[in-house]
């Protein structure tokens, strides 16, 4: 399908970002825009570091694709990601009267159920998900795009869905950290590829300090960041300790909400607690 991009439209989405574009992100949108007028497939790469742009990229790729009357899907590794994609679409769509809904494990079965049900009457314009989407019991109306976010997290089955599921619509992949056989397929012209590796110009760079511990520092440097309303990652190398020292971190900073989340919890328990952290 050869799509038609109305400029009055998709100026309006663009304008309602809040950030401004960067060069390589006019560039990759640019590139995209060229793939979807031609008559042939979409499938293509499009690489930068976390926080480069690639999502904004994703979103109007898929606005251009819903204009034209078909569905667009984005899936990606994680309920978390998928949640957070979601609601990035959401805030990013709801002014053009565009249908976003998420499946996930945050979904009760209920729900689950009427979002597939409006997925495949077309009552969905844009779905996010996990792998869920690849199970038999999904059916698109009408699908014209599909996103990946960090394709080589996926497992081999559902590879295999994917490829299934790839035959006749346009793909666009995102990675920060795409594997050598991905890049591999780019290079060999197999795949297309774009790159986002200006950073945004507020961004600033990662400041490094290798310094002595001291409970006055942790509780210094975690004050400062709460006080700005920003969050910390405070990574401790023992998971049998690790609740003494979480109770430590709680006394000394007591003005601060602490979670622990460690890879030997209950995959539902760790998951919900990085959820938690990450609203």
């Amino acid at each position: 399908f050869t799509y038609k991009i109305d400029g009055y439209l998709c100026n309006e989405f663009d304008s309602s970002f809040e950030f401004t574009e960067t060069p390589d992100q006019l560039k990759s949108i640019a590139e995209i825009d060229s793939d979807l007028t031609k008559d042939k497939i979409m499938d293509r790469l499009l690489v930068g570091d976390v926080g480069f742009g690639k999502t904004e990229v994703a979103l109007r790729t898929a606005f251009k694709v819903i204009a034209n009357g078909y569905q667009a899907a984005l899936m990606a590794p994680t309920t978390i990601l998928a949640q957070q994609h979601y609601e990035t679409a959401k805030e990013r769509m709801k002014s053009f009267d565009i249908r976003v809904e998420c499946l996930n494990r945050f979904r009760t079965a209920a729900e689950q159920k009427e979002i597939m049900r409006r997925l495949t009457l077309g009552e969905v314009d844009f779905i996010v998900g996990t792998h869920r989407l690849l199970s038999k019991d999904v059916k698109f109306n009408k699908l014209g795009v599909l996103i990946l976010d960090e394709e080589q997290r996926f497992g081999v089955e559902h590879k295999e869905k994917l490829k299934e599921l790839k035959t006749n619509i346009d793909v666009l992949t995102l990675s920060a950290t795409p594997i050598p056989r991905t890049l591999h397929m780019a290079l060999t012209g197999m795949r297309d590829i774009s790159t986002i590796s200006t950073p945004p110009k507020a961004r600033l760079p990662i400041e490094t300090f290798v310094v002595e511990e001291s409970d006055e520092m942790i509780r210094d440097i975690i004050i400062r960041e709460i006080s700005r309303g920003g969050q910390i990652f405070l990574v401790y190398n023992r998971v049998e300790t690790i609740e003494r020292y979480a109770s430590k971190i709680r006394n000394l900073v007591p003005e601060a909400d602490v979670i622990v989340a460690h890879g030997q919890m209950d995959s539902v328990l760790l998951e919900k607690s990085v959820y938690d952290f990450s609203k």
